[in-house]
This record gives C-alpha cells, sequence and structure tokens, in this order.
C-alpha cells in the first residue's frame, strides 16, 4: 500500500469518526432536525481539514474529491437515523470524537510536511485540524469549545503529541508512512486516557475547582 493510499484511508476514516460524533453531539445537546444534524456532522468532519487547507494555500480536500462529502455525509446520516441507540450513550461519542482527533492531528502534519513546511509548522497545523472542525461545531451550538474548556481533559495536547510525532520522525528521515498510524494510536490513546483517569491540563493560579 503507497503512502498516499493510506494517508487517503486515514483521512477518510476520521471524516467517517467526526461526522458521526458532531451528529450526536448535536442531537444530544441541541433541538435540531435533520437539517441541523447532517449541516453539524459536516461541519465537524470537514471543517479542520478545510481550515488546514486554506492556511496552507490549497484547495481544500472536500472540493476536489468527492469521496469527502459523501462519506461526512454518510456518517451524519447514520448517525441521524440511529440516533435513538446512540444519544443516551456518551462513550460513543466520546470514542468518535477521539478517533477524529487522532486521524486528523497526523494527516493535518503529513500534509503539511507534504507540501514542504517544516516541523513545527507542520504540528500546529496538524493540531489545528483535528480541532477546527469541534470548534466549529461548538460555536454553532453556542458553547464553550472543547478544546478551549478545563471540564474536557486532555484534547489539543494528544493532538500535539500525535502530530509531534510525525513531523519528528519526518526531520530525522524516519519511514514515516506507517508513523501516522502510530501517532494516531498515540494521540487516541492518551486521549481516551485522559478521560479515564480525569487528566487535564494545568489550570491558572487562584482558579477555582472543577
Amino acid at each position: 500500500m503507497s503512502t498516499q493510499t493510506l494517508i487517503l484511508i486515514l483521512d477518510l476514516i476520521g471524516v467517517l469518526a467526526f461526522a458521526i460524533d458532531g451528529s450526536l453531539t448535536a442531537i444530544r445537546t441541541a433541538r435540531v432536525d435533520i437539517v441541523g444534524v447532517l449541516t453539524l456532522g459536516i461541519v465537524t468532519a470537514l471543517g479542520g481539514g478545510t481550515i488546514r487547507d486554506l492556511l496552507l494555500g490549497v484547495t481544500p480536500a472536500t472540493f476536489q474529491d468527492w469521496r469527502y462529502i459523501c462519506t461526512a455525509l454518510m456518517g451524519a446520516t447514520a448517525a441521524f437515523f440511529l440516533s435513538r441507540q446512540l444519544t443516551h450513550l456518551t462513550k460513543p461519542i466520546l470514542v468518535f470524537d477521539a478517533a477524529g482527533l487522532s486521524l486528523f492531528a497526523v494527516i493535518g502534519a503529513t500534509k503539511a510536511l507534504e507540501l514542504g513546511f517544516g516541523p513545527l509548522q507542520a504540528t500546529l497545523l496538524g493540531v489545528i485540524t483535528g480541532v477546527g472542525g469541534g470548534t466549529i461545531r461548538d460555536v454553532l451550538l453556542n458553547r464553550v469549545p472543547i478544546v478551549l474548556s478545563a471540564n474536557s481533559h486532555l484534547y489539543a495536547t494528544p493532538a500535539l503529541l500525535g502530530a509531534g510525532l510525525v513531523a519528528i520522525s519526518y526531520t530525522v528521515g524516519l519511514t514515516w508512512g506507517w508513523i501516522a498510524v502510530v501517532g494516531a494510536l498515540l494521540c487516541f490513546t492518551v486521549r481516551l486516557l485522559s478521560l479515564l483517569y480525569r487528566w487535564s491540563a494545568p489550570s491558572p493560579p487562584g482558579a477555582p475547582p472543577l
């Protein structure tokens, strides 16, 4: 399997995971109809990648390949019709969110490296790709974005670790096609462990306890 094929597969899996996550979050937290569910699912799935591509100065992948929008639409539609079974469950939403975050973080870094950006810029773009769609979703839902919430436990940090691993491996000359998979697993594991053990980033001195 070529590196490009692997990247595409990981990217589409991330789109699917974030589409399901965005739709389920909308159903659970807001009174929305099918248009709202599909819109929030698609925005969550494609928002981060679109921001990344605009910063990279390229046409967003969403407008170049029909598979992106179709995958997002498929995930959002599945969440809509399975909402009765899933809306009362918080764990599936968190798992889908962690999966989307992980895959998008490493893909964002990988695409930046392919276009000649440095490891630091690639890492930052990986984080932006991972958290961008969820941030737009939360703004549309009129709530504090999860990446800025002290109650969300570690969120940007796992993305930073996953994207950073990809960037470092590229810089030192490692074969980095499959490093993207390892970086995604690292991000996913740290995110889930932070939820399990309630790890949080440091709060300002004197801030009230959570």
